[in-house]
């Protein structure tokens, strides 16, 4: 009888795990649909056409139609042209760049961060502004005057750049604004903006102005 006891329960346990297992698999595939449907970022470059209830009406530069609404408390910001002394030691940039024979960058355009953005989305990596163009995200290091402009020498984390900077390369900076500032006619453009199950794109930030706004 004890016999049979024992059996009758390890029987109960194995039923359990049994009908347990193909739900914990359910609940791994669904999890796993989730993750590949999740939609990828979208980087936003185009001019405000309208703007109704904070919902703004965008064409991209191929022509499309897109619409934004800003996420809650997302930052506004003013991209202001700026000179090459405001570049120092120190100074956290974002450098659009094409490479060159030497292995170098030649700057299309140089922003310099706030310094509360130091770090974000720090290194070196192909960017899409243009075909072969780069971006890198780093620590100005040291600076050197040549014929041609001035060199920067680019830290981040793995590794290094050197970018060439030249009277030709847009230098800008941020000033804060908000959301009120967003006028049609105004070039924009959102970082990262998540596409909601409407079609509309949620920007947890946006930046404007005539300067460097689409590098």
């Amino acid at each position: 009888m004890i016999m049979w006891r024992v059996f009758g329960a390890s029987a109960v346990l194995l039923l359990c795990a049994a009908s347990m297992q193909p739900q914990q698999a359910a609940v791994a595939q669904g999890m796993m649909q989730q993750t590949q449907a999740a939609p990828p970022p979208v980087r936003v470059r185009g001019t405000i056409t309208s703007i109704d209830a904070g919902v703004l009406m965008v064409k991209a530069r191929d022509g499309s139609e897109m619409k934004v609404k800003l996420a809650d408390n997302a930052p506004v910001n003013e991209v202001v042209k700026v000179s090459l002394g405001d570049v120092k030691p120190g100074a956290y940039v974002a450098v659009t760049g094409m490479p060159q024979p030497d292995g170098s960058q030649k700057a299309i355009a140089l922003f310099i961060f706030p310094e509360a953005q130091r770090g974000l989305a720090e290194g070196y990596r192909p960017w899409d502004f243009a075909p072969n163009s780069t971006m890198t995200n780093a620590t100005v290091d040291t600076q050197v005057a040549g014929k041609d402009g001035q060199t920067l020498t680019l830290k981040y984390k793995d590794g290094e750049q050197k970018v060439l900077v030249t009277p030709a390369t847009e230098i800008t900076a941020s000033a804060r604004k908000s959301s009120a500032d967003l006028k049609p006619g105004q070039k924009i453009s959102v970082f990262a903006a998540k596409k909601q199950p409407d079609g509309t794109l949620e920007a947890p930030n946006i930046s404007f102005g005539d300067f460097g706004v689409w590098r």
